[in-house]
């Protein structure tokens, strides 16, 4: 028997038994797709012949724009998308042609007939050319509070700046892949890997021109996804679907690895710019914030993402007066989307930013700044857009952290050993984070399930989220189990299929198991009040006494039983079997929608966010002055999960996340040259974090007793608040820096600290000391 908490596919990921897209199996009618992407990052398309690819042995299709039936987007918000590009290309990666032939050499030959000429046209490939050139995408937001211009005039200190993020590439293990099955008439089956199916339906049926109760999408488990299958999985579904529809055959298209990295959004990069007035304690008084995003080439998220980072723009502190700014940016690169966090980080990595450059001109220790700062439980904790910040753990996370990673007698310690090494130098930096749980656009926070009891006693479980290696399967099981009193092994969680759970949302917003596991729970009380009602009669029946009511029928320990008289007690199977006898329905769908949530855009105000997850980390580093080089030596995270559904998964996010996170804001970076090719598109050039980069010391821990009322079990999401944790890395190495001036000079190091950024910093202090 496998223990409670493990990952129900854990042994089959470890002994390769998992089945991904790419592994199911087909019949020999399978054909390859392929895509033929523009080389240029804009330009028009004068002409392009097709007829000698089409003609080439073992190629069965070669589509263009003008060959699809319905509508040329896969925008998911903004129909600015092209499925195909028609008369303008408008990045690099961007697809024009559809290829399906019998293998992939054929269909990389037809690739290399086509011919195609261009007109080349001005492009905007870095996000400053397009705030020169005024290149916006929509309109500007705003969300604020007080009088920030009039508190900035009156403040006794204040610091201006400009804060700059770069990209991210999500790679995830699996690159994007989609099998379609054509099936009768206009139907078609797809497998894809994505976090969305409801999306990748619907855009394949506006594709095709067909309904969408022709179109079935199931996802099994995805091989990773971090937000970059949130919406940009509906391009090779609906790519593999226009093949299958034209062909009459199943299409496969798995994009090889260094196509995927060309042809996909990454993170946003955001230039902020910023100024804050604060007093002599420290204590911040006004804050202006303008966020500048590279939304590339279309829409796709880009103003939830930067709703998101404009609502975390102040963390965990208290500001009374506010203005903040937000901005997407068009240019010629694939259109970033979501990544982990979702905006929150880029705009919670400025704040921090801020907060280090004040403890830093008053000469005092950034996690006393912090503190004095943080949100209150009953006074200063409302945030900006008009927010209550409630259940807040700051203090308590803070003071046991605070012990716990010996934070003063690491400072110690590492102030003597910057005294006595020149050419290493030590940083700690502490990082907290508090992060809005729930999708901001509202009617988003919805789920649906569908649970059927066999008479057996067996359980399967239907719901619309996703797995993608987070344990949302292996957390929704035991949901199912402890609301049933049923052993786990006697459940089974299905692939995610739109056939069975219509209409769903994406797995996204750390609100997986929120919102589908409340769904599950809404739909096994349904199917108990049924059970418990036919036992109540049943026990009356048979013991010729009507003392059981339907209130006293209870479900534990695989056994439903009158909870006044231990004597009337059946197994789960019996009482399944029983009401079967009885003609009971033993399927039943459950929904659930998340209460009070809403927000005005208009005025910048509302209640996005159900609640609040919290946490912080402790990071100690080395940095080598010549190289640039650090080490990681330590971290210390205390993270709140409220009351845990699987602390064993919950911790394994909390790790995850924050590896993540540090790989965001020291390693990854993603390069582009001056005519928009990205430089570094496989893993040998593009650095992920390894096992040598996760701390040498590492202590993870769960806050305990602290359940989250009014949610599945009282837990809280997990699965995006860690990764900030990583910027407690970030902060240890400016701390470092600082070390080589005595700490009397402000550091500038952007996202990532790469070496090369480290050793700009340290040589650009070492100026100023000699100025």
């Amino acid at each position: 028997m496998k223990p409670f908490n493990m990952h129900q596919s854990a042994y089959k990921h470890v002994s390769g038994a998992s089945v991904y897209v790419d592994d199911i199996a087909v019949q020999d009618q399978l054909l390859t797709g392929y895509v033929f992407y523009s080389p240029h990052a804009h330009a028009k398309i004068v002409s392009f012949d097709l007829a000698k690819a089409r003609a080439l042995p073992g190629v069965h299709a070669v589509l263009s724009a003008v060959d699809i039936p319905g509508e040329n987007n896969l925008g998911p918000i903004v129909h600015d998308e092209p499925c195909l590009a028609g008369k303008e290309v408008n990045f690099i990666g961007q697809a024009i042609f559809l290829i399906a032939a019998e293998n992939e050499e054929i269909a990389r030959a037809a690739a290399g007939l086509i011919q195609i000429e261009y007109e080349m046209l001005p492009a905007l490939v870095t996000l400053e050319q397009a705030m020169a050139a005024n290149s916006l995408m929509g309109p500007e937001r705003k969300i604020q509070r007080g009088d920030a211009d009039k508190a900035l005039a009156e403040a006794p200190h204040k610091i201006k700046g400009r804060f700059t993020t770069g990209a991210q590439e999500h790679w995830y293990l699996e690159t994007q892949t989609a099998l379609c099955l054509p099936g009768e008439d206009d139907e078609l089956f797809i497998h894809s890997s994505t976090q969305n199916p409801s999306e990748v339906q619907t855009i394949i049926a506006e594709v095709l021109k067909i309904t969408r109760n022709a179109v079935t999408v199931e996802t099994r488990r995805m091989g990773g996804a971090f937000g970059g299958k949130e919406t940009q999985a509906h391009h090779v579904a609906a790519w593999a679907a226009l093949l299958a529809q034209k062909t009459k055959r199943p299409v496969k298209i798995r994009l090889f690895r260094d196509d995927d990295q060309k042809m996909t959004g990454k993170r946003h990069p955001f230039i902020i710019d910023y100024e804050t007035g604060f007093d002599k304690q420290g204590k911040l008084l006004a804050l202006k914030v303008l966020q500048n995003a590279d939304g590339g080439a279309a829409t796709d998220l880009s103003f939830a993402i930067l709703e998101r980072a404009m609502f975390h723009a102040d963390n965990a502190y208290y500001i009374p007066n506010v203005s903040i700014t937000g901005r997407v940016w068009k240019t010629n690169l694939p259109s970033n989307t979501a990544f982990r966090g979702f905006g929150g980080p880029q705009g919670i990595a400025a704040m921090e930013d801020i907060v280090d450059r004040i403890a830093r001109f008053l000469k005092r220790d950034a996690a006393e700044i912090r503190k004095i700062n943080f949100y209150k439980r009953d006074e200063n904790n409302i945030a900006p857009y008009g927010q209550e910040i409630t259940n807040n753990n700051l203090q308590r996370i803070y003071d046991r952290l605070m012990e716990s990673s010996g934070y003063f007698e690491q400072r110690s310690e590492i102030n003597q050993f910057n005294e006595q090494h020149e050419f290493e130098k030590q940083g700690l930096a502490l990082m907290p984070v508090k992060f809005g749980i729930s999708f901001t656009t509202s009617f988003l926070n919805q789920a649906g399930a569908l649970v059927n009891v066999y008479q057996d006693g067996t359980v399967l479980v239907n719901h619309g989220g996703t797995e993608m290696g987070q344990g949302l399967h292996t957390k929704i099981r035991q949901i199912a189990a402890l609301e049933f009193g049923i052993p786990l092994e006697n459940i089974i969680v299905s692939a995610t299929n739109t056939s069975k759970v219509p209409n769903t949302s994406a797995t996204a917003a750390s609100s997986g198991t929120d919102l589908n596991g409340m769904a599950v729970k809404n739909a096994v009380e349904r199917l108990k009040f049924r059970i418990a009602f036919q036992l109540a009669q049943h026990f009356n029946e048979k013991y010729g006494v009507e003392s059981t009511l339907d209130s006293h029928v209870m479900f534990k320990n695989g056994t439903v039983f009158d909870a006044t008289d231990s004597a009337r007690s059946v197994s789960f199977k019996e009482a399944v079997q029983i009401c079967y006898l009885r003609q009971l329905p033993l399927s039943s769908t459950g929904f659930y929608r998340t209460p009070d949530i809403y927000f005005d855009r208009e005025k910048g105000q509302g209640h996005p966010f159900y609640y609040f997850a919290y946490g912080m980390a402790v990071s100690k580093v080395e940095v080598d002055m010549l190289t640039g080089n650090h080490k990681l030596l330590r971290t210390d995270i205390l993270h709140d999960v409220g009351d845990s559904i699987n602390p064993d998964i919950d911790l394994g996010q909390i790790q995850g996340g924050f590896v993540q996170g540090l790989g965001w804001c020291t390693m990854e970076e993603c390069k582009w040259d001056t005519n928009g090719n990205l430089l570094n598109h496989s893993p040998d050039t593009y650095k992920i974090p390894t096992i040598r980069d996760i701390p040498k010391d590492f202590r993870v821990a769960l806050l305990e007793d602290v359940p989250n009322p009014g949610t599945i079990r009282q837990s809280k999401a997990v699965g995006e608040p860690p990764f900030m944790l990583g910027l407690s890395v970030w902060l240890a190495i400016k701390d470092a820096i600082a070390a080589v001036a005595g700490h009397q000079l402000q550091p500038a190091l952007p996202i990532p600290a790469t070496n090369e950024a480290i050793l700009l910093s340290i040589e650009k202090l070492r100026g100023q000391m000699k100025s």
